[in-house]
């Protein structure tokens, strides 16, 4: 039986990787909801395969009559306004909470499964229990956090009459195309730039390919509604291993132990960009001083799809940096 698909997000990292993996499967009409102005080069391999509605998530009145006159089997909502991103308050609310909202609604109306697409980040970015789980303490700890949160909340309490949901929060994700925190990391093992705390940091990261396989289960999985999922790869690395793994594929040795400073640096560094209330810049300088990892026990026994380990999976992201030739 055919299934009718809509998913948001496959101009973005994860959403693509999604996407991809959807595209392989028959049976399935897709839509895609994309920002007008979208590029051709984010979406046009999916050209002729889904069927594409140009709607920015911030407009909330268009997405309303777009859902109101539209319904599906099961509903992906990976879109997103990240952190860090030069976007006001209200955009992040409208795109990340009431759109968020508004396809839930239009989930619980037409019975159909939808599957969020949240963030570790509801932990904080430094948990405050390790392991962090389903039970941990949430953080508002960026504003970023806060609407990944208060969608969480949405959905949950939306399960309660009815909406049949499920939660997946991924941890720092890496892949081929992404430039964000594990590339920069590799950049910077590269220019010898990357100074290291001389304390232990344990950090979780997770493969996009992984994270991926996770949402195509959910075409023809259902856990029970509400089920919340923390994805990383099948354990946490010492950020010292993995800086010295990555300067061996790149320089074929150990990188310089004159790297490794007083962690009382990282935290000079973190509360100056606290007082000029950098968010993007508070959160760099605690990924890379203090630990950070999960406990990913229910994803594993519940939907039965083994994660990777980062070392050495990590080794096709560096040759994929090494053949852009940077």
């Amino acid at each position: 039986m055919s299934k009718k698909i809509l998913i948001t997000g496959i101009s973005g990292f994860i959403g693509r990787h999604v996407a991809r993996l959807l595209a392989t499967k028959k049976g399935l009409e897709i839509h895609a909801i994309i920002r007008p102005g979208t590029l051709q080069n984010r979406i046009g391999e999916f050209d002729g395969q889904f069927i594409f509605h140009q709607i920015d998530l911030t407009d909330i009145d268009e997405l309303k009559k777009y859902l109101q006159n539209n319904s599906f089997d099961i509903i992906y909502h990976i879109g997103a306004l990240r952190g860090g991103r030069k976007f006001s308050k209200k955009a992040f609310f409208d795109a990340n909470v009431n759109a968020t909202e508004q396809l839930a609604i239009t989930a619980q109306r037409n019975d159909s499964l939808f599957i969020f697409c949240s963030s570790v980040g509801v932990f904080g970015a430094i948990p405050l229990q390790l392991p962090a789980n389903n039970k941990t303490k949430r953080q508002e700890d960026n504003y970023y956090h806060y609407t990944k949160i208060r969608s969480e909340l949405i959905i949950q309490k939306m399960v309660l009459y009815g909406l049949r949901a499920v939660i997946i929060r991924p941890a720092i994700t890496y892949g081929i195309g992404d430039y964000g925190f594990p590339y920069t990391l590799i950049k910077l093992v590269d220019k010898k730039l990357m100074f290291l705390p001389k304390n232990e940091v344990i950090i979780h990261l997770s493969s996009a390919e992984y994270l991926a396989e996770i949402f195509l289960k959910l075409l023809d999985f259902e856990p029970k509604s509400g089920s919340a999922y923390n994805v990383a790869d099948l354990e946490p690395v010492n950020l010292q291993e993995l800086v010295d793994f990555i300067s061996k594929e790149l320089k074929n040795k150990s990188y310089p132990a004159s790297r490794n400073i007083n962690p009382k640096y990282f935290r000079w560094a973190e509360n100056l960009a606290r007082k000029f209330k950098s968010e993007l810049w508070i959160s760099r300088f605690e990924l890379i001083s203090k630990s950070w990892y999960y406990d990913i026990e229910n994803t594993r026994n519940e939907l039965a799809i083994k994660p990777p380990k980062t070392i050495p999976n990590f080794k096709n992201i560096i040759n994929w940096y090494k053949s852009e030739g940077k």
